[in-house]
């Protein structure tokens, strides 16, 4: 049984070292730049506050903003909102419905399942997540944190 072990470990080492994939990250200069989109919207459209966090691509997070009147759990929120839409590579809202249309289970895995996290993707691939809590809503959380994602990135 080992030697089928070490050989099944050898062939899935050489097709990971032939592999030629390019991954894309999302970068500090972009993450400031998808927050002041989102902030901008925000104020547009009177958003009483909001906490706005960037996550990158493994749902670590690259930047963060709380807006005046926002109240302190807000930031945690939003990072963990974008921390999900990262990892799961969908909106937060998607596993949100899921758990509201009777997939309960989903709340077991240890994330957080609101709606507000939007993935950002660059030439087809998730680069990140931005995340945005506090605001007057759910609804008004995620229209912010699409206003960000819509930010076009370049190399």
């Amino acid at each position: 049984m080992q030697k089928i072990i070490v050989f099944l470990f050898a062939v899935c080492t050489v097709t990971i070292t032939n592999a030629q994939v390019t991954q894309h990250n999302i970068s500090l200069e972009s993450a400031k730049l998808i927050v002041t989109e989102a902030v901008k919207f925000a104020k547009s459209v009177n958003a009483p506050g909001g906490a706005i966090a960037v996550v990158d691509n493994g749902g670590n997070l690259v930047y963060l903003e709380r807006l005046d009147g926002t109240f302190a759990a807000a930031s945690e929120v939003a990072t963990k909102k974008a921390n999900t839409s990262a990892l799961f590579k969908a909106p937060s809202s998607r596993l949100e419905n899921s758990i509201n249309g009777g997939r309960g289970a989903l709340i077991t895995v240890g994330h957080t399942f609101l709606q507000g996290g939007i993935p950002i993707l660059f030439e087809g691939q998730v680069i990140g997540a931005i995340g945005v809590s506090g605001s007057a809503s759910a609804q008004q959380d995620e229209d912010i944190a699409n206003a960000g994602a819509k930010v076009k990135l370049s190399k």
